[in-house]
């Protein structure tokens, strides 16, 4: 199975965080960077609204970011669209890559090509709330190893979901629950909205196929607290879901492999 580490590559990491001046605002409690993954196919309708509406929601606060779109080569013009954003804000990147599809696979090259303490992701469809990023940052700077945007947690609401859809993703939660640590365990192990600190995922070898990359991040990560911050699941704005019988497909075999490895059957990668 298709694996990835998020180490930082060498050629994207910018040598002043190894510096001495570096190392004296790390001691003196400077803003740790946040870097926001938006992992993208076929999503020209919406980026640039996103990305205009997460700028305007994480420039009032006292954090140094960027934003790296991670898109799988698509035709619509989504690259073009980050493009010409990116040449007026130097903190928007683009990165496209060629010949392979799956979110954790993107999200996971967004990470590996940054520098930044803290990690995140979110949806480019405009169904995860920009509004939130916020509590999310608060969070993690008031010690929390990873923080999520939850469905599930009281306050949190699927939206307007039918009721089927409903009940399969709860049974999908249901199924998380013998895998997740006790005392660490998620409401919502599904939700494609969260930060996490870069020390607690550093050298692990993630699976780059499927949807569902938080699961794995509980499962395997060195994660010790976790905090889950309510938001109401939206609707797409435009264009077409993914969610399809592969992305299904995805999730029961990343189920079978984390449950090997949670019960001793499969070393940790």
């Amino acid at each position: 199975m298709p694996s990835a580490s998020i180490k930082p590559s060498s050629t994207q990491v910018d040598p002043a965080v190894n510096s001495p001046l570096a190392a004296v605002e790390r001691a003196e409690g400077a803003p740790e960077k946040l870097a926001l993954v938006i992992p993208t196919l076929c999503e020209a309708e919406n980026i640039g609204g996103l990305l205009r509406h997460v700028r305007s929601v994480l420039d009032p606060l006292d954090v140094p970011y960027e934003i790296l779109v991670v898109d799988d080569d698509s035709p619509d013009g989504t690259g073009a669209a980050v493009t010409a954003i990116a040449q007026e804000d130097p903190r928007v990147r683009l990165l496209v890559r060629k010949g392979e599809r799956g979110l954790s696979g993107a999200v996971l090259h967004g990470w590996k090509n940054t520098d930044a303490a803290i990690l995140g992701v979110m949806d480019a469809d405009l169904q995860h709330p920009p509004e939130l990023l916020p509590q999310l940052l608060s969070a993690i700077r008031e010690g929390a190893d990873i923080a999520i945007g939850s469905r599930y947690t009281p306050g949190g609401d699927l939206g307007k979901w039918n009721p089927v859809r409903k009940l399969l993703s709860a049974v999908a939660v249901w199924a998380t629950w013998p895998i997740q640590r006790s005392g660490v365990r998620a409401r919502d192990p599904m939700t494609g909205f969260f930060l996490v600190r870069r020390a607690c995922i550093d050298g692990v070898a993630f699976q780059r196929t499927g949807f569902k990359l938080l699961l794995e991040v509980l499962v395997r990560g060195r994660i010790r607290s976790v905090a889950e911050v309510p938001f109401a699941f939206g609707l797409r704005y435009r264009g077409a879901s993914k969610a399809n019988f592969k992305v299904a497909w995805d999730y029961a075999l990343l189920l079978l492999r984390l449950y090997a490895v949670r019960f001793g059957l499969r070393r940790r990668g």
